[in-house]
């Protein structure tokens, strides 16, 4: 069984999803910080790919992003890397990058290589569904890679369901039209979509994303969805870490415990 589908069926609430950027903040990090995340209690992990074009990562992630590419991470060898720390480990493991990097490397290429390595799902936000279904969706289910597709407060219903239909891991709630690491607190017209979405009564899980960044934000996105997923706000945790064991039980602990939170501000100011 997938280790998504496995995750998803005997935990229904509360998941904690973190993403880091592979090659930051240095290029042999990937492993550790797979294992420390895990051992800090997140549910699943989101590793992205660096990418010199992103379309929908802020200031924090594109910078994250050109430090790993300068320092030499590439797809060949981050497929390595996780394949190396999936021999310590059954945590769930997301590639998130761009479909131009997965066309550059070979479609059935990248699908084959990624379930080798241990690769349990993708996010590639500029996959026309279109041409996934016609093109790439017989490659992925065959090969047991599963895909998550994104929604915006801006999405039809029509095409809400659609992603529903395609998706095969969890459906990414974008949570505003903004970039990541964007606005901290969540709004009314935020709170309103959230819950139009819930009483669609979709069939995957959904996470939500793009300004989760403390316990306050991710709780309440937990309120609306089955958890969320928290990017530039870990980036930025990272930042300068002397040891990234600790970083990751600290940030875990601030998302999770609301004490643990106003600590975490007073200590590390400017941080969320």
């Amino acid at each position: 069984m997938n280790r998504l589908t496995h995750l998803f069926s005997k935990k229904q609430e509360d998941l904690l999803n973190i993403y880091f950027t592979a090659g930051y903040p240095n290029l042999e990090d990937t492993g550790t910080l797979v294992l420390a995340l895990e051992k800090a209690g997140v549910d699943l992990i989101e590793v992205g790919i660096p990418y010199s074009d992103p379309l929908a990562d802020g200031p924090t992630i594109q910078e994250s992003g050109q430090i790993a590419l300068k320092n030499g991470m590439n797809l060949a060898l981050l497929l390595k890397q996780i394949s190396i720390v999936r021999q310590n480990t059954e945590i769930p493991l997301i590639l998130m990058g761009y479909f131009n990097q997965v066309m550059q490397y070979g479609v059935e290429r990248f699908v084959q290589d990624s379930v080798k390595a241990g690769v349990d799902g993708v996010i590639l936000p500029d996959l026309p569904l279109y041409e996934y279904e016609q093109f790439y969706r017989s490659i992925f289910e065959e090969a047991g890679l599963q895909i998550s597709f994104l929604m915006t407060p801006q999405t039809s219903p029509e095409r809400i369901r659609k992603i529903d239909q395609l998706t095969s891991g969890f459906i990414y709630m974008v949570s505003s039209s903004a970039i990541t690491g964007g606005k901290k607190d969540i709004s009314e017209q935020q709170l309103a979509y959230f819950d139009r979405i819930s009483n669609m009564q979709l069939s995957h899980p959904r996470l939500i994303g793009f300004g989760i960044s403390n316990h306050e934000t991710f709780a309440t996105a937990c309120k609306y969805a089955n958890g969320a997923i928290i990017g530039s706000a870990f980036i930025r945790a990272l930042a300068g870490s002397e040891n990234i064991e600790q970083t990751c039980l600290q940030f875990v602990k601030m998302i999770k415990e609301e004490e643990q939170c106003l600590n975490f501000k007073e200590n590390k100011s400017g941080l969320i």
